[in-house]
């Protein structure tokens, strides 16, 4: 039945099912361990001959509910949750890519994401190569070699809005024999899926729109199950035995779920990023809604865009792909559903930096936090703050100047939420 559900049933209704005299909600498992009637039972699970739950560090009903409901409704095989969207960037790659390997980035990735492969990652041996739009195909795929293991891209970027382009990328990602591997966070499956539009692992950092309400940090990898790890040889990781689980082979074992299940039973087991049940509980909390919120928020912010769009006097540019004079409009109308493109809006205040902390600090019902993509509006200076550690040429590539400010636009009454923005700029004059 599930699989006949549109998405906003599925936000709702997906992932768990209430029994007969059973809890009408999603529970919360409270519980580290799992008891069995005999040790066999146990140790079936241990060598992956069975489903079940083993321990909570790799398992969890509750986390085991809100992964099924997001798999479904990005269309995937399966999901695992991790602690953050920084883990679930992490183990993506780790997954596929071992010391010596290197995998190709998009230029304009969230701060954090480009810090953790261009510094923390080169740390482990893998080469993160750079690659932006601005380049030919020619000059992309001679970043690819032998050891190349997959193409990172976002589908909205942060906090450029650079909107990713996959009629192009899939077809050059799969012509390498790569998997295109997409930061969804800030589409979201409600208003893009990437894997029915071709990419073939899908993050999220679930802390934004997903939860929706700034409680609990979180992330999650979704597998689409169509990438054919054993055609070329390039995965020995997935098609090769795993010494640590008595030689199995996750793609003979595991068909089509050989990526997702080789990360849960070897990187999760080993790395415990493990998200908890209380945080699974209260991020299906926000999945509930996400439909209607996101929805919310792109009209939101479609609004203030348009406004900020005529304060020339005081701002140098506005990027938001849902505005028609956006270079990025058309790649929206085509991959997002209705052009609705979230709640982000970023500008570019005249007077630099100074300017842009003057705005910041006169906004008095948009808070200044660290934090985007939740039912509050709130506002930041990335260049001070979430990309600051990234050198001048790299917030360039980023599309970030001195002056950028990312307004995160949230679910108020908009005439409110355009009176703040006024006042402030008018404070600035």
């Amino acid at each position: 039945m599930s699989e006949k559900w549109k998405k906003a049933t599925l936000c709702v209704q997906g992932g768990y099912e209430a029994h007969n005299g059973g809890p009408r909600v999603l529970p919360i498992y409270q519980s580290t361990t799992y008891k069995y009637d005999s040790s066999e039972e146990l140790a079936k699970l241990f060598d992956l001959d069975v489903d079940g739950h083993m321990y909570t560090r790799i398992s969890n009903p509750t986390v085991s509910a809100v992964e099924k409901k997001i798999a479904d409704l990005e269309g995937g095989v399966g999901a695992m949750m991790t602690s953050s969207g920084q883990a679930a960037s992490l183990i993506s790659v780790l997954n596929i890519a071992s010391e010596g390997d290197n995998f190709l980035m998009m230029g304009n990735l969230y701060g954090g994401t480009t810090n953790l492969f261009l510094v923390t990652m080169k740390r482990m041996g893998i080469e993160a190569r750079v690659i932006n739009e601005a380049m030919s195909d020619e000059e992309i795929l001679s970043h690819i070699d032998s050891r190349t293991r997959l193409i990172f891209g976002e589908t909205i970027a942060n906090p450029s809005l650079e909107v990713f382009d996959f009629d192009r990328f899939v077809p050059l990602a799969h012509k390498a024999g790569l998997p295109l591997v997409i930061d969804n966070t800030f589409a979201t499956p409600i208003l893009c899926n990437p894997i029915a539009l071709g990419a073939d692992i899908v993050v999220h950092s679930t802390t934004k729109y997903m939860d929706g309400h700034a409680m609990v940090v979180g992330g999650v990898i979704v597998d689409s199950g169509n990438f054919d790890w054993e055609k070329d040889g390039r995965y020995p990781e997935l098609t090769e035995p795993d010494e640590s689980y008595h030689g199995v082979i996750y793609t003979k074992q595991f068909g089509r779920a050989a990526y997702i299940t080789k990360a849960r039973t070897q990187l999760m087991r080993d790395l415990g990023s493990t998200p908890q049940p209380m945080a699974a509980f209260l991020l299906n909390i926000g999945l509930e809604t996400l439909d209607l919120r996101i929805r919310k928020h792109s009209e939101n912010a479609l609004r203030v865009a348009s406004y900020l769009s005529t304060r020339t006097d005081l701002i140098e540019s506005v990027s938001y792909p849902g505005l028609e004079s956006s270079p990025e409009h058309d790649k929206a109308m085509k991959y997002l559903e209705g052009g609705m493109a979230s709640g982000v809006v970023s500008f570019s205040m005249k007077g630099g930096r100074e300017s842009a902390m003057k705005f910041m600090d006169s906004l008095k019902m948009a808070a200044i936090v660290v934090h985007v993509a939740d039912a509050r509006t709130c506002v930041l200076n990335p260049a001070s703050t979430t990309h600051r550690q990234l050198s001048d040429e790299m917030l360039r590539e980023a599309g970030i100047d001195p002056g950028f400010v990312r307004l995160s636009v949230g679910i108020e009454d908009v005439d409110d939420i355009l009176c703040d923005i006024k006042e402030a700029l008018d404070k600035c004059l």
